[in-house]
């Protein structure tokens, strides 16, 4: 058995089908971003515009959460200590799950190293504590949300995106007696659609199934004071698990989940994912609790993030680019060629100084390749207008056809 030649072959299915990934080396430049230096291919840093960053408020630059940050490493030092059992629960934690919770109008919340793993351990978790459970799962939800459903052993029925009627058809087919959990996200990131929440919630109660809605690319951004869709559509107490990320619109790291008392106790006293491992440094949770307040009362960050999604999107219109149909902050422009879409993002960092990576399959389907742009608050129409040149500029050059 050669070892070697079948790693080989496998990096090199990879590079054959364009979709070998290259992670650029960057540094952010503190109080500027978006703007930040590259390292990569250079014989000292470039300075680069970051137009793919999921810190989608640019929170993890804000002067409150890094004086909060800061405060806490003099305060307590850096590391946890431990899991959570074992002198990693902190008075930050046990504060910050209460923000969170209070955020979704939730009675209790449960922190995680990352939103990874805050949907894999929940739902691997729950479905094993459900004797029988069904979870139906929407064909768009994210990797993580499939891998829990996959680790749960659970049977799972997948549902057309947002295709009521097809979930419908789905949960009808189902002894009424069976447990069942209805899994989707309300922000779909690479296509920015939004999710019918209150349809689906009204097929929950029909048929006595529970909720999970992924958050992820919500929180933050939309409600009144940053609880995501569900806050904005008037839908979180309909909802019966709301999970969400740290590390996006709250610009530091970490996941959690929000729900009644009960159900977090039985994640917290079951799920591997996280009695297992160590907990969030509490220099990160003080960061993100400086994070979550400031937004539950600012909409300055929201609204100017709005203003700048509806900005690019009309200039890439306006230009003949192929600009995705959106509701929300994400503009996904259309290539459709792995290929093509990592020799444009090449093209952009090397002679525009633009840096936004390539989105290739698994995370979209074959065929349907594009470049995701994050507009926020601190990017300017003179930056956006550079960018939209430039990209003219390269559809021109390499031929690609527009939308007109």
């Amino acid at each position: 058995m050669n070892y070697d030649q079948i790693f080989d072959q496998a990096i090199e299915r990879l590079h054959h089908e364009g979709r070998y990934r290259v992670f650029i080396d960057i540094l952010r430049n503190k109080g500027a971003y978006p703007n930040a230096r590259c390292f990569a291919g250079h014989n000292g840093p470039k300075p680069i515009t970051v137009w793919c960053s999921n810190d989608y408020l640019a929170m993890g630059q804000h002067p409150k959460v890094i004086a909060a940050m800061e405060e806490a490493l003099h305060d307590v030092g850096a590391g946890s200590g431990g899991t959570r059992n074992i002198g990693g629960n902190t008075h930050y934690h046990i504060d910050l799950e209460r923000e969170l919770a209070d955020l979704h109008g939730k009675e209790a919340a449960l922190l995680f190293t990352s939103g990874y793993v805050s949907n894999d351990a929940t739902l691997s978790t729950l479905a094993k504590i459900l004797p029988g459970c069904i979870i139906f799962s929407d064909e768009l939800n994210h990797a993580s949300m499939i891998a829990g459903i996959r680790n749960s052993g659970c049977e799972k029925q997948v549902w057309r995106h947002n295709d009521i009627g097809h979930l419908e058809e789905l949960l009808a087919a189902t002894d009424p007696e069976t447990p069942k959990l209805i899994a989707f996200e309300s922000v779909y990131s690479m296509d920015g659609d939004v999710a019918p929440i209150h349809a689906i919630c009204d097929l929950a109660d029909k048929y006595n199934a529970l909720t999970y809605i992924d958050e992820v690319h919500a929180v933050g951004m939309y409600g009144a004071r940053g609880g995501g869709i569900s806050e904005r559509d008037e839908a979180a107490d309909r909802i019966t698990i709301i999970e969400g990320t740290l590390g996006k619109a709250f610009g530091v790291m970490g996941g959690y989940i929000a729900a009644d008392a009960k159900i977090i106790d039985v994640i917290r006293s079951y799920a591997p994912g996280f009695i297992f491992t160590t907990s969030l440094s509490p220099v990160l949770v003080a960061g993100v609790l400086a994070s979550v307040r400031h937004l539950k009362s600012s909409n300055e960050e929201r609204e100017a993030q709005q203003t700048a999604a509806a900005t690019l999107k009309q200039m890439f219109a306006e230009a003949d680019l192929p600009v995705m149909p959106s509701t929300t902050h994400i503009v996904p422009l259309m290539v459709g060629d792995p290929v093509k879409a990592k020799r444009i993002s090449d093209i952009l960092l090397a002679e525009y100084g633009v840096y936004v990576q390539p989105i290739n399959f698994p995370t979209v389907p074959r065929g349907t390749e594009r470049l995701r742009f994050t507009p926020g608050p601190t990017h300017s129409e003179a930056m956006m207008r550079e960018l939209t040149d430039a990209l003219v500029e390269i559809w021109d050059r390499l031929e690609m056809k527009k939308a007109a």
